[in-house]
């Protein structure tokens, strides 16, 4: 796997922590405004632009684009963002609670993605791939980092063991309480940059566990360019596959599609045991209580037949509740498991939603075997935790 430094277009330290934003695809519209509120160097100016413009502006329109190019311009214009003048690595790490990861921030290139290096395990939809390329094309820049894993090395894991004992460049407490700490990896000065290339280059693969859609729009800016300079070349952050934090996503449905309560759950008792705990569960809120669900395997299942939410899927959402297709299907809405049981239980009391699914998060390892064996997850199946903040770095294509 390569993997390239970059000349970052980046905050200067003093700002590196109003600039810094959540990603652009985890908040609407008003709650990026209202994160925003008050701060010009926030990034969501950049990457949720619309925000500037009037009240329900489509943001993937020209305006949006192009408001997303003054805000950038205006960064870089007042010296809140600043360019490197040479490529380097960064070492960037995430301390949420008692769980901290870090990563190599570098470039990574288009043409393994395109060849299966750099692995999938979720489908992308045309809309949103076309969203990100005109984002690229616009600003002439990657400024959202997607987010990668690899099986741990020792070796790799030492030389950023290494880089993280120099003083940090950024070092800060996001609002939410997840700390952001940087370190820069140069080039020159010191062999690490190097020691990394080389140790990268044995790593057969790499999987993207958020960010297809970037990846996808950076490999199609990349061809549209002859796979020519830095065009080539995307940004992300690739971390060892036992720091990476897996939480679930949840299932919210509207209506028990016609059945009375008790009909659903003699519907229900044919293919979960009610009310115990076994090899495979999840938990259920309905009627103000919530209720063990649990079930086997099924012999001979695949990859992703032996996921939790696939035989949610197969055995209760689709023949019972009618949801045929959930990237498609009105009757059901998804929410990360950062959010917590009691917002679950809260859309349902409130009457918007009829039942609820607390799932068991994804493990990495179920993960990296769907995507090695070419398979394609269910959607909303991952809900990765802590999110990289965008706007610290920008690499300009």
């Amino acid at each position: 796997m390569t993997i390239r430094p970059f000349a970052a277009l980046r905050p200067n330290v003093a700002d590196a922590a109003l600039v810094a934003s959540v990603p652009y695809d985890v908040v609407d519209a008003a709650e990026a405004k209202a994160l925003a509120a008050g701060n010009p160097k926030s990034f969501l100016h950049v990457s949720r632009p619309e925000i500037d413009l009037a009240d329900g502006t489509d943001p993937s329109s020209p305006e949006a684009y192009a408001q997303a190019r003054r805000a950038l311009d205006a960064l870089e214009a007042s010296g809140t963002l600043v360019q490197d003048a040479e490529p380097r690595f960064y070492a960037y790490r995430q301390t949420m609670g008692r769980h901290e990861q870090t990563g190599i921030v570098a470039t990574f290139d288009t043409k393994e993605y395109l060849a299966g290096i750099l692995k999938q395990h979720e489908k992308t939809r045309k809309d949103k791939e076309d969203d990100r390329t005109r984002h690229i094309e616009t600003l002439g820049a990657h400024t959202g980092p997607a987010f990668l894993t690899y099986r741990d090395d020792a070796a790799i894991d030492a030389i950023v063991f290494r880089a993280c004992r120099e003083a940090p460049l950024y070092d800060f407490t996001a609002p939410d309480g997840i700390r952001h700490t940087v370190w820069e990896i140069a080039s020159g000065s010191s062999c690490m940059a190097d020691e990394l290339q080389e140790l990268f280059a044995r790593i057969p693969v790499a999987y993207i566990a958020d960010g297809h859609h970037r990846s996808a729009a950076a490999s199609r800016y990349a061809q549209a360019r002859g796979f020519e300079g830095e065009s080539r070349y995307f940004l992300a952050v690739a971390f060892p596959a036992s720091q990476l934090k897996i939480l679930p996503y949840n299932r919210l449905v509207k209506s028990l599609n016609g059945l009375s309560s008790d009909e659903f759950m003699s519907a229900l008792a044919k293919s979960f045991a009610v009310g115990a705990k076994g090899e495979r569960n999840c938990r259920m809120y309905m009627d103000g209580r919530w209720t063990d669900l649990s079930w086997s395997i099924p012999e001979g299942a695949g990859p992703v037949e032996s996921l939790d939410v696939s035989y949610l899927q197969d055995r209760l959402l689709a023949p019972v509740l009618g949801i045929d297709d959930p990237r498609t299907s009105p009757k059901i809405s998804f929410m990360g498991g950062i959010r917590g049981d009691a917002a679950l239980a809260a859309k349902v009391d409130s009457g918007e939603y009829a039942v609820a699914f607390a799932m068991e998060p994804v493990t990495v390892g179920e993960m990296m075997a769907i995507a090695d064996a070419g398979a394609i997850m269910p959607p909303k199946s991952t809900w990765f935790e802590p999110k990289l903040r965008s706007g610290l770095f920008v690499h300009k294509v």
